[in-house]
């Protein structure tokens, strides 16, 4: 049996849509009786759990074989992963598939890719069996700039900075892949998409799936972080996105495309027109 955390969000929804279709034994775990109400609807199995009182997961992690393991960035995510990998080993949970991020490092300026680099740590001394997935920055972050790209605009702090970014459906994809296979043990997996680019030929692909004219804006950091602050982001989270496209992206820190989502599925990964075509209403609905 296998247990998904982060049912209810993007990657975590996809691997639960995929592992349904393909007819594998889950469980998704989430934290509001809604919730689960809607999983058992849809014909699934549910069970309620909260990563931040660790003490709901031992018995939300009973009869669990493997565990999937994501949860969003904030502020307490070490702490949220540490103690479900801790609650896994108490409960005899054999492995975990987890997902980490391609430009993680305890040394690193920006949060999440610390709190990943520390996180990975302890899965690995826990003695449970693992899989770390690490993928480069997702596709779906583009949605955020629906309503500027709307008004003929794509404000970043990217300078000249390109990033082989990949769409979450295929990360998820490679998830339902290594949780039902065997031959992953210790294996850690660097997820990309199939080409990189930059904002410049980010906005010029915009511009062809809209329709309308779309200019990459390089903001002064300052003004990105007001932007971000202003539009509803934490200070942690706005803080975070300036190191991450000012410093990590714009520095070309990143890597470049591999092969592995091929290899592991036997489908390429999706190319960012692609995905521009899935998501073009979200764009030219914004416009309207």
């Amino acid at each position: 049996m296998i247990l998904v955390l982060g049912a209810t969000g993007g990657i975590g929804g996809e691997v639960c849509r995929l592992l349904k279709q393909a007819g594998t034994s889950f469980r998704a775990m989430a934290r509001k009786q809604e919730q689960i109400d809607r999983f058992h609807k849809n014909g699934g199995d549910a069970v309620l759990g909260d990563l931040d009182q660790p003490e709901t997961l031992t018995a939300a992690m009973r009869g669990i074989d493997t565990l999937f393991l994501v949860t969003a960035p904030t502020p307490a995510q070490i702490a949220q992963e540490t103690a479900a990998i801790d609650a896994a080993k108490r409960a005899g949970v054999g492995r975990i598939v987890k997902i980490s991020a391609s430009d993680c490092n305890v040394r690193s300026p920006i949060p999440w890719a610390k709190s990943h680099a520390l996180i990975d740590h302890h899965l690995r001394a826990s003695g449970i069996d693992w899989t770390i997935l690490m993928p480069t920055a997702f596709m779906q972050n583009f949605l955020w700039f629906t309503k500027p790209v709307a008004k003929g605009y794509l404000p970043l702090v990217a300078g000249k900075g390109s990033v082989s970014w990949v769409d979450t459906r295929d990360i998820a994809r490679v998830a339902a892949t290594v949780l039902t296979q065997d031959g992953h043990s210790r294996a850690t997996y660097f997820l990309t998409g199939p080409e990189t680019f930059d904002m410049t030929e980010a906005a010029v692909q915009l511009s062809q799936v809209t329709g309308r004219k779309v200019q990459y804006v390089d903001l002064p950091t300052p003004v990105f972080r007001t932007i971000l602050r202003m539009t509803g982001s934490s200070r942690w989270m706005a803080n975070g996105l300036v190191v991450q496209f000012a410093d990590m992206v714009a520095g070309h820190h990143d890597i470049d495309p591999t092969c592995e989502i091929e290899r592991l599925t036997g489908q390429p990964p999706k190319d960012f027109a692609g995905f521009l075509r899935d998501h073009r209403d979200a764009f030219v609905k914004s416009a309207a």
